[in-house]
């Protein structure tokens, strides 16, 4: 990765290159998002803009041919790399990626032919599963179209926000490794909300889920930035003690479970009011 960020780095011309040719291909075409945020982050704005003009030809390319996501996650990694670079603030940037998430699926909205043909693509795929596992036939019933529909936004939604937050700091950490080596690492084991933004997601969150069906949507929107707060949170105080890389493995396994995203999530919430890195000694 370290050759590529400094290839990108080189010039212009080498962003653009990088950045199509990375959008070209399947599963790689994802890098080519934070390639254009890392261009933003150490060159501004401006020069970003030429190199994004570029980089969303190939998504545009993979949106004709049936998948949004890179479309959609190029727009929102380049909002998002401009909220940090001009607030320096990951909780801002955090909470602004509700609004990306949210963008997303008004965006998917405007076109809601792509939300039928995806949702036949769905059905198809639970068809064939069913059909080749007898075990499943009588106990997988396919969802109506219309929840479906609105699953397949959430989902969508979701995964766009949670991706542009993820890329993004992948892009963050190269500029770090370039310019500021070790300053990603400070800056993410420092992420913590504050206490008005934990009280007033934790709120919306649980106004969401005994809201209409249009909030309770969005649910999941105000669950995100604690959930990465609280993983910012263990990193920082494993990072404070100096303990084995084998806990951070253990955490990353077990967080898939609800019950400890959920975990996760509370700690991130108490973070706020009491600081736990600031009462933990550091290990020399």
């Amino acid at each position: 990765m370290k050759a590529l960020t400094q290839y990108v780095m080189s010039g212009r011309r080498q962003s653009i290159i990088a950045a199509v040719l990375l959008g070209l291909l399947p599963i790689l075409n994802y890098l080519s998002a934070p390639v254009v945020a890392l261009v933003l982050l150490r060159h501004g704005k401006s020069e970003a803009m030429i190199v994004l003009v570029w980089a969303i030809l190939p998504a545009v390319a993979w949106a004709v041919a049936g998948d949004f996501i890179p479309l959609l996650l190029m727009l929102g990694i380049t909002v998002l790399a401009q909220v940090l670079r001009s607030t320096g603030s990951w909780e801002v940037t955090l909470l602004a990626s509700i609004g990306v998430g949210i963008g997303a699926q008004l965006g998917l909205l405007i076109n809601p032919n792509v939300l039928v043909v995806m949702e036949g693509q769905l059905t198809t795929l639970m068809e064939q599963l069913v059909a080749s596992s007898p075990e499943l036939q009588g106990q997988v019933t396919l969802a109506e179209p219309e929840v479906l529909r609105q699953m397949l936004l959430m989902f969508i939604g979701i995964t766009v926000s949670f991706s542009a937050v993820t890329l993004l700091m992948l892009a963050r950490s190269w500029q770090a490794r370039l310019f500021n080596p070790g300053g990603f690492r400070e800056e993410f084991h420092q992420l913590r909300l504050s206490w008005k933004s934990s009280a007033v997601l934790f709120l919306m969150f649980m106004l969401a889920t005994i809201g209409p069906p249009v909030l309770q949507q969005l649910s999941l929107f105000f669950v995100l930035p604690l959930l990465i707060a609280g993983i910012a949170l263990v990193h920082g105080l494993v990072g404070r003690r100096k303990l084995p890389v084998a806990v951070l493995v253990i955490f990353y396994s077990v967080l898939m479970s609800p019950v400890m995203a959920q975990l996760v999530v509370l700690a991130a919430v108490a973070d706020s009011w009491i600081d736990f890195r600031s009462k933990v000694a550091q290990r020399d």
